[in-house]
Parts: structure tokens; C-alpha cells; sequence
């Protein structure tokens, strides 16, 4: 299907020492957030699986000329596919991975500030809390 590999791992207490935290933004405009992850290059003696699936995260083209208008990254292009690849993420179970939980919280935020301006949903922040409270991504 495909050689691509997973890019999340279980905590466990064999790679626990293994976690780095560092502030990051996605680009100049958004605000820096706390992350938690594996740096690939410590996970050598640890081989990654190849996924099973592959989740395309699409979002309409409204949503994307009303970020990008609302993170001055110029005029619409005239692009006209309804849909738009935001992110393509290689994983080992069939259903959607929540969210981190802080996606979910930049995504709540104002389109200026590189969130969606979608309000937040406290279950899915909260399913997503289980979830990631016990995975990191690697990076």
C-alpha cells in the first residue's frame, strides 16, 4: 500500500527518557505553543511501522482563502478545487487520530492568529486529552 511510516509512538517507560518539549509556531504569523515529541534522530534502535492507512485532511476553499486572507498571505489565487490537502498523516489505525490538544486549542482561536476561528468542542478536547496523554508524535 505504502512504505510510509507512523509518526506517533505509545509512551512507554523504555522511551519516556526519550520526550523533548520546545515552543513552536507553525509559521512567523501564529503564536508559538508548547510541544511535546520524539526527535526521530534519538529513535534509531526504534523502527517506526509502515502505516496501514493514510487520513487526508481536507478543508473547503472558504476556509482556506478566510485564513490565508486573515494571515496576509495575499489574494485568492484563483484556484477553484472545492476541496484543498491540508495534511496527509500516515497511521496504523483505521479511524481518525484526535487532534493534540493544542491544535484544538490555536484552532479555536481568531484567523489572525493562525486558528481557524472554529469555538472548541470540551469532548473532542477532552478525547483527545486520552489520547495524547499517552502518545507523542515524532518529528
Amino acid at each position: 500500500f505504502t512504505d510510509a511510516r507512523v509518526n506517533v509512538l505509545e509512551i512507554s517507560s523504555e522511551n519516556e527518557h526519550l520526550l523533548r518539549t520546545k515552543y513552536e509556531a507553525r509559521n512567523e504569523k501564529e503564536l508559538p505553543v508548547l510541544t511535546r515529541y520524539f526527535p526521530k534522530e534519538l529513535l534509531q534502535d526504534i523502527e517506526l511501522p509502515k502505516a496501514k492507512y493514510l487520513d487526508l485532511i481536507l478543508y473547503s476553499r472558504e476556509q482556506i482563502e478566510k485564513e490565508n486572507a486573515a494571515m496576509d498571505k495575499g489574494k485568492p489565487t484563483g484556484e477553484t478545487a472545492p476541496w484543498g490537502i491540508v495534511s496527509i498523516k500516515a497511521q496504523a489505525i483505521e479511524t481518525e487520530l484526535p487532534m493534540t490538544p493544542i491544535t484544538a486549542m490555536r484552532n479555536a482561536l481568531g484567523k489572525d492568529q493562525g486558528g481557524s476561528g472554529i469555538p472548541m468542542d470540551r469532548d473532542a478536547y477532552m478525547e483527545a486529552y486520552q489520547y495524547w496523554n499517552k502518545h507523542a508524535n515524532v518529528v
